[in-house]
């Protein structure tokens, strides 16, 4: 299994989604975000490394954190030594040892997000209910489309009351899950770990998502 989390519009939470989606799923989590990189980092090789052939992609995951992570280096130098076209490759490496992977695209619809997309056998769209981050949302899927990476799901970040969960599954013809706004969330996120570890309802939602990715694959 192979998922991508995508959203087109930089800021919709789309990291925060793939790394607590990573934990629901039991799955390693690959920051493919090779220039503004968003998850948790520690010592030893990273993407960039693996990218630049310095390192090997298994043993550039980390399984000592509370989600097993593939993170990617912050430097500069680093980025400009990675070759981005081995990501799929190393998604799939990864893949074949641990069976799941969620891979956290960057943000925008540049040549980088469809590197993510193409190792990815299916994706995750993140939205917040504002009409730019759907019309950028709505782009991400078709690039998506495209890569054939079919759509598992939508996750709609950041809902107040009454969220337009019916019109947002007429704009995706794919099951819809809802993320509250959440200080829990922001506080997990700012501090590295996954919403479980703090609240197992505000936990949830991503429980929810998992559940639609895995019933994707068998439809």
């Amino acid at each position: 299994m192979r998922v991508a989390v995508t959203g087109g519009k930089g800021g919709v939470g789309k990291s925060t989604v793939a790394y607590n989606l990573g934990r629901a799923l039991s799955a390693v989590v690959v920051d493919a975000d090779l220039g503004m990189a968003d998850l948790p980092t520690a010592r030893g090789p990273d993407l960039h490394d693996v990218l630049a052939g310095r390192a090997d992609p298994v043993e550039a995951v980390r399984e000592d954190g509370p989600v097993a992570l593939l993170p990617c280096g912050r430097t500069l130098r680093g980025a400009r030594a990675a070759d981005p076209r081995r990501l799929v490759e190393t998604v799939e490496a990864v893949e074949s040892v641990y069976g799941r992977v969620v891979v956290d695209c960057p943000a925008g619809l540049g040549s980088d997000v469809g590197l993510a997309l193409l190792a990815a056998e299916s994706c995750v769209v993140v939205t917040t209910p504002s009409s730019v981050a759907l019309a950028d949302a709505i782009r991400a899927r078709v690039l998506a489309r495209e890569l054939d990476a079919g759509l598992a799901g939508v996750a709609l970040n950041r809902v107040g009351a009454d969220p337009p969960v019916s019109r947002v599954e007429r704009l995706f013809g794919a099951p819809v899950t809802t993320i509250p706004a959440s200080e829990t969330v922001a506080t997990a996120t700012t501090t590295g770990v996954p919403v479980a570890s703090l609240s197992t309802e505000c936990a949830e939602p991503f429980e929810e998502l998992a559940t639609a990715v895995y019933s994707s694959r068998r439809s």
